[in-house]
């Protein structure tokens, strides 16, 4: 073999080996480009689904109030560029405003009955989800000067109750643990919602009032609050639903997920709410 035969062989090798480092080199470069475009794009994506703006418009139980006014806060927070109004009131109520063409985009409504009006009429975008429960309690004056401790002591001649209308959910579930009671009691009025019945104790135009323990916990010292074993037998379902002509569609997903999401149940619990 000549001098020039072994050169060349030599250099052939060192360029094959050359080469062949490129080529992985290469290849190592592409993958980890193709990589991280991927997850680039897939971080991208995923930013831009939760990326939303505008008003959340939510029709919500009268007991939710305080509960999802913290969550509306929250909600801002999370997403610049939002604002999230309520409208809170009887379920009965917003479930006719709703299906009269009231435009929302959120209803939270305190029983699957309620709730039921809106889906009936086909005003509701999928299925309703049960996000919290919540139970009966007697509100008192602050000290119960009445001394009311039972579901029964509410029939006393001369006491002033206070009942929610029976075709919202607090009047239904109240009239529910009375009739499983089998007592009859004749309320100095009918609320339409239950804050209202709430304010009645509040402001002592009158004694007592069959409400949720929620509004018993949010009225603090204003009243005293008195369980009742009955109540166990009356508990609502809370379901929550995007509605079919949502003006904000996509944030209303994204509220209707922290209402759902651990965070959102923290607040809910917090303020008496029962897990689903």
């Amino acid at each position: 073999m000549t001098r020039y035969t072994r050169r060349t062989r030599r250099t052939l090798q060192v360029t094959g080996v050359g080469v062949a480092a490129l080529l992985a080199l290469s290849a190592c470069s592409s993958g980890s480009d193709s990589s991280s475009k991927k997850d680039s794009s897939s971080s991208s994506s995923k930013d831009s689904a939760k990326k939303v703006t505008g008003t959340v418009t939510v029709f919500a139980a009268a007991s939710l109030k305080e509960s999802f006014t913290t969550l509306g806060k929250d909600f801002e927070k999370a997403h610049p560029g939002t604002k999230v109004t309520f409208s809170f009131g009887g379920s009965d109520t917003l479930a006719a405003s709703i299906t009269g063409g009231a435009p929302a985009d959120v209803f939270a409504a305190a029983s699957p009955k309620t709730m039921a009006i809106v889906t009936d009429k086909k005003d509701a975008a999928g299925t309703p989800s049960t996000f919290v429960r919540n139970q009966l309690e007697i509100a008192t004056l602050p000290g119960n000067p009445d001394k009311v401790s039972s579901l029964k002591d509410l029939t006393k001649s001369g006491l002033k109750v206070v009942l929610c209308d029976k075709t919202v959910p607090c009047g239904a579930a109240a009239q529910k643990a009375l009739d499983a009671s089998k007592l009859k009691l004749t309320p100095v009025s009918y609320e339409q919602d239950v804050k209202s019945a709430l304010t009645k104790v509040e402001l002592k135009e009158a004694d007592a009032a069959v409400v949720y323990k929620t509004d018993v916990k949010a009225a603090g010292s204003k009243v005293e609050g008195v369980e009742f074993p009955e109540s166990a037998n009356a508990i609502n379902d809370y379901p929550i639903a995007l509605l079919k002509d949502a003006p904000n569609a996509e944030a209303a997903k994204e509220f209707i997920a922290l209402v759902q999401s651990p965070e959102g149940q923290k607040v809910l619990t917090a303020a008496g709410f029962l897990k689903p």
